[in-house]
């Protein structure tokens, strides 16, 4: 587990959080950061995908905002994680920086991604418009159903919470009438249900979310 730089095609270099498995890798998986940064809770994520095997690794996509960014869970963090995302990035820059993780997590076999919260938005971007993926597992990613204008290009899974305000149900029903072929999993669960950090996890709606994100890898990655 540790940090190493990478390079996307524009040349711009930023930090990736590797976390590999003691035995030789079946797969790789990018794991795709919240608002908050690649955090504590976003490096247990990685750290989790590697003990089932996998080579994970978490692209510090915040970096050509502002290097070194973790956030807590307070209305603070919250609110700074929002400006850097949606204010202070370019979304075309971020999937260039994708695009170059899932190229280096390429060299340990076929390559999964899966994302949280604004992670959960460019996963379902990646799944649509960059080259190398296998499969996608996208959580409760905002702004999904602005963006239904295009199809992803590998198997893909999505994970919404019942609850969560932040993406009304409304949202979840055009992005189902959408996208009929995507298993659309829905959760007695708020926003943020994965996250053990938060006040708004949800441990049985994580767990089956999890047992559901790696019967897809297992299925397409191995």
């Amino acid at each position: 587990m540790a940090n190493r730089q990478l390079r996307a095609d524009d040349g711009f270099a930023f930090t990736v959080y590797e976390a590999l498995p003691p035995q030789a890798p079946r797969g790789a998986v990018v794991v795709v950061q919240e608002i908050f940064g690649v955090n504590a809770h976003i490096r247990e994520v990685a750290d989790g995908y590697a003990a089932e095997g996998y080579a994970a690794l978490a692209p510090a996509i915040f970096d050509r905002a502002e290097r070194g960014v973790e956030l807590g869970y307070d209305a603070a963090g919250m609110a700074r994680g929002r400006e850097i995302a949606f204010s202070g990035l370019d979304r075309d820059a971020t999937l260039r920086d994708l695009q170059a993780t899932v190229e280096e997590a390429g060299k340990y076999g076929a390559t999964g991604m899966v994302g949280y919260c604004y992670g959960g938005l460019m996963t379902w971007l990646s799944a649509c418009g960059l080259s190398g993926l296998s499969c996608a597992s996208a959580y409760y990613g905002g702004g999904i159903a602005g963006t239904l204008d295009r199809k992803p290009n590998c198997p893909l899974i999505m994970h919404f919470g019942a609850l969560d305000a932040h993406i009304p149900m409304t949202d979840v029903e055009k992005i189902k009438a959408a996208l009929p072929d995507v298993p659309v999993h829905v959760y007695d669960a708020d926003h943020g249900f994965n996250c053990d950090h938060r006040g708004s996890h949800h441990e049985p709606s994580a767990a089956l979310a999890r047992q559901r994100t790696l019967a897809l890898f297992a299925e397409h990655l191995g």
